[in-house]
């Protein structure tokens, strides 16, 4: 009697699957695997099992952590991906939307590539791509607008791939940093280590920043990650962790109850039709700001400490003014 074959029921999950696996250079663990597709470990497996009889040249790939990585050892892929209008049109509304003259050029010329990839129907793509940039259009945003040369981040994008130390100048002082992540928020933020202060991780203003240079120096990254770091703040910059309880009258309840804040949140509908959040995170000014933004229905519940300092600052812009 033949041996059965793993099986996977879900053929969309399994194509899904074989473009992520194929996206990845190092490949893709079990783990990675359970929290895309919200699976079982077992579940994990028999996805895996079934892909790999489907392509055999997937295999398992050497990497530098503990864990098994599955991944392609050759591209054969490649011709199975297409792109649809909309992915074209989402890219192109990216590339509006950028105030950066150098990654709008860049965005520019990635659309052009994907084209090329799509030729035998550009003519169709192009039509329904017009078709989706006339329909669906975004709010203007009041947000600054710095220059920072596509220069600056590939060399920063280097050195966190090669784990190098880069060199420059800022606040008129030479320094030695040591590169752990970007964010990108309505600035560019580098997360940092600087040499001369120990371990105590800092967030630089990218634009601020001159005369980068990448060294052949070399750090150790450690256990650092990007996620969990920025998830222990509201928004950019980190302090005393706080924990927040923000009450939304009930003409706002149903819009916060459905709004992303932070990764800890939760929420709960009271008897009056109000709304209670809850969330743990660091950055006092930033939450006070997002407070503001919901005006007079919303209020600091607690931490008391962040009641009386958005109430001081309140004060003090009336009084300004």
């Amino acid at each position: 009697m033949a041996e059965d074959k793993p099986r996977y029921s879900r053929v969309s999950d399994i194509l899904d699957l074989a473009v992520f696996m194929s996206s990845r250079i190092q490949g893709i663990t079990i783990t990675d695997i359970i929290e895309r597709y919200n699976v079982s470990r077992r579940t994990a497996e028999r996805m895996r099992d079934s892909l790999t009889c489907i392509f055999p040249s997937i295999d398992e790939i050497e990497t530098d952590d503990n864990q098994k990585h599955w991944g392609f050892t050759n591209y054969s892929i490649s011709n199975l991906i297409t792109f649809s209008p909309k992915e074209l049109a989402n890219i192109e509304q990216l590339q509006r939307r950028t105030t950066n003259k150098e990654m709008k050029e860049e965005l520019g010329k990635t659309v052009e590539k994907i084209k090329v990839l799509a030729r035998n129907n550009l003519n169709s793509v192009e039509n329904n791509i017009e078709l989706f940039m006339q329909t669906e259009g975004y709010a203007v945003r009041q947000m600054p607008q710095y220059k920072i040369s596509l220069t600056v981040v590939e060399l920063i994008r280097e050195a966190l791939q090669h784990s190098k130390m880069v060199s420059g100048i800022y606040h008129d002082k030479e320094r030695l940093i040591e590169p752990l992540g970007l964010i990108y928020g309505e600035k560019i933020y580098l997360v940092a280590r600087e040499k001369a202060k120990g371990n105590d991780i800092y967030t630089f203003l990218l634009h601020k920043f001159n005369d980068l240079k990448l060294t052949d120096e070399h750090f150790d990254k450690g256990d650092f990650n990007l996620q969990d770091y920025t998830n222990l703040s509201f928004g950019v910059y980190h302090g005393e962790v706080l924990n927040v309880e923000l009450l939304f009258d009930k003409t706002l309840s149903q819009e916060a109850s459905q709004y992303n804040f932070h990764p800890t949140q939760t929420g709960k509908f009271n008897n009056d039709g109000s709304y209670t959040l809850k969330f743990k995170a660091s950055g006092s000014k930033e939450i006070m700001w997002h407070v503001f933004k919901w005006g007079a229905g919303c209020k600091i519940i607690k931490p008391a400490s962040l009641n009386k300092q958005y109430k001081e600052y309140l004060s003090k812009v009336l009084n300004n003014q």
